[in-house]
């Protein structure tokens, strides 16, 4: 994903989009790069010039807890960015190793099967749907594909017209994915997410280089479905017990709301065409798939 030190990588990247007036220190002229000069983050953080550009370089891969937390202030960084800054910091032998992509509990899959009036599903630190519950995936039915939240807004045509608020999901999914690399930077799987995305979406590449970290939210959506129109939902996201990697999302409407009706009318669908499929015999079925 790139050609420096995940560490390396992060603190250029977060250097170059603070402006010195952000950090209360003067302009003069015209500056041959962007953002702050390492010099200026290395005078913030009360280390010397020479020992910032090291650990920028990759040179410097063990730098003390007083030393991060400088350079956090420095480069005002939130206390996600900060978390993930330490994480960088840690060698593969202290890194969680429960981070595999093992597929959801069987008692978790009946447990969302069970919410018949609410959405939920499952995905993976890499945002790839590794479950979800009828009615979760009769909402993402005008997609090509429910298998990767960030394909879903960054490659698949329907994204535009279901998030409506196309700009911030697509920040959204890209910093969560930056929060889980910076779990596992080995991950072949995000990696291989990352690289496709990459290639398909200017958008995405160009998001992914600003190594903006942030986990799910708590805020509202405004979807809009091909069949039902506009939703707007609460929403909520779980960490699942016994697998950290794994996160369970669950949306919820207002009850009573225009948006409850619309997922009933929605849960109504879905079952006319299950029922309706499993009316039609198997080889029909096969010559129709074909």
């Amino acid at each position: 994903m790139s050609n420096g030190t995940p560490l390396g990588d992060f603190l250029r990247a977060r250097r170059e989009v603070l402006k010195p007036h952000d950090v209360g220190l003067p302009e003069h002229g015209r500056r041959r790069v962007p953002g702050l000069r390492r010099e200026e983050v290395a005078l913030l953080a009360g280390v010397s010039s020479d020992y910032y550009i090291r650990l920028e370089q990759g040179r410097e891969n063990s730098p003390s807890p007083q030393v991060l937390d400088a350079v956090a202030q420095a480069l005002k960084l939130d206390a996600e960015a900060t978390d993930h800054l330490n994480r960088l910091c840690l060698t593969a032998s202290q890194r969680p190793r429960d981070w595999g992509e093992t597929g959801p509990s069987r008692q978790l899959l009946q447990l969302m099967e069970g919410w018949e009036h609410t959405p939920a599903f499952v995905v993976g630190p890499a945002l790839d749907i590794m479950a979800g519950n009828s009615l979760a995936t009769a909402l993402h039915s005008g997609f090509d594909r429910f298998d990767n939240l960030a394909r879903m807004v960054f490659v698949d045509p329907a994204g535009r017209e279901f998030y409506q608020e196309w700009e911030r999901a697509a920040h959204s999914c890209v910093a969560e994915i930056r929060a889980a690399y910076g779990h596992d930077p080995d991950s072949a799987r995000i990696a291989e997410v990352v690289a496709e995305l990459s290639a398909q979406s200017k958008e995405f590449a160009g998001i992914w280089q600003r190594h903006d970290v942030k986990g799910k939210s708590q805020e509202g959506k405004h979807l809009k479905h091909p069949q039902v129109g506009d939703l707007y939902i609460k929403f909520a996201a779980f960490t699942v017990n016994g697998a950290p990697h794994q996160q369970l999302v669950v949306y919820q409407a207002e009850p009573a709301g225009p948006t409850a009706a619309a997922f009933e009318t929605l849960r109504a669908l879905a079952t006319q065409s299950k029922q309706a499929r499993a009316a039609v015999p198997v080889a029909d079925l096969a010559v129709n798939e074909q």
